[in-house]
């Protein structure tokens, strides 16, 4: 159990070991005894850690904290979406590194901040919008839209319009998770380009449910087809 005294080095330290765990338990329940606001900024920097398990940990652990810090405090848990969507700017300076995942993780774990937030997070694909152009981060919007669609498709449906523009991108991870969006949310427009992937072999690797899965493109093709004749 952590303190809530501890030192912020040594908080910081403790959070990592606790993310590193394949079995995040122990990591909810020691954070969720602190005051959200003290873990806030060690989740942050741990959205880019160089450790891909850490990286998808922090993101699992921060939609939880601040889930569960909206019932209490609405606004302090929209100070740290502002923080997120910020990062995401141009002017921030920052790259933004895990923010897209970050932000869709919190809002499938709260409707309040889902409601609130999840047209802007529509506004990141949108070409017209707040368009996010570098594929690195791309991937991690379309991570989010998908986490999205699966838990308040709702919520995200408007992002449909510009889910055909990403099946045609030349990142693989960007294709395949586009590929499996389309079909989640009924993008029956997209159904050519869905069949064209059939034989992109391009590899992927997919965090989702707690588990890494190695997907190959056409495989989230047949998996947006599949769910498009549903």
């Amino acid at each position: 159990m952590i303190s809530d005294n501890i030192g912020i080095r040594r908080l910081k330290e403790k959070i990592l070991e606790l993310l590193k765990a394949d079995d995040l338990t122990e990591c909810f329940q020691d954070l969720s005894l602190l005051p959200a606001r003290q873990v806030m900024n060690p989740l942050l920097s741990f959205l880019c850690h160089e450790s891909e398990l850490v990286r998808w940990h922090a993101i699992t652990v921060t939609g939880f904290i601040m889930g569960n810090l909206a019932d209490r405090d609405t606004e302090s848990a929209r100070v740290f979406m502002r923080r997120l969507m910020w990062s995401l700017n141009e002017e921030s300076g920052g790259i933004g590194w895990g923010s897209p995942e970050a932000m869709a993780e919190i809002m499938a774990c709260h409707a309040g901040l889902a409601e609130e937030y999840a047209p802007v997070f529509v506004s990141y694909l949108n070409p017209k919008g707040n368009f996010v152009e570098y594929d690195l981060l791309q991937r991690g919007v379309l991570w989010g839209l998908v986490r999205l669609a699966k838990s308040r498709p709702a919520l995200v449906a408007g992002a449909a319009m510009h889910i055909g523009n990403y099946l045609e991108s030349g990142d693989a991870v960007v294709r395949g998770l586009a590929a499996w969006a389309a079909g989640l949310l009924q993008t029956h427009g997209n159904h050519s380009k869905l069949r064209a992937l059939l034989g992109d072999e391009a590899p992927l690797r997919v965090y989702f449910d707690g588990t890494f899965v190695q997907y190959r493109v056409l495989d989230l093709a047949e998996k947006g087809l599949a769910l498009l004749s549903q």
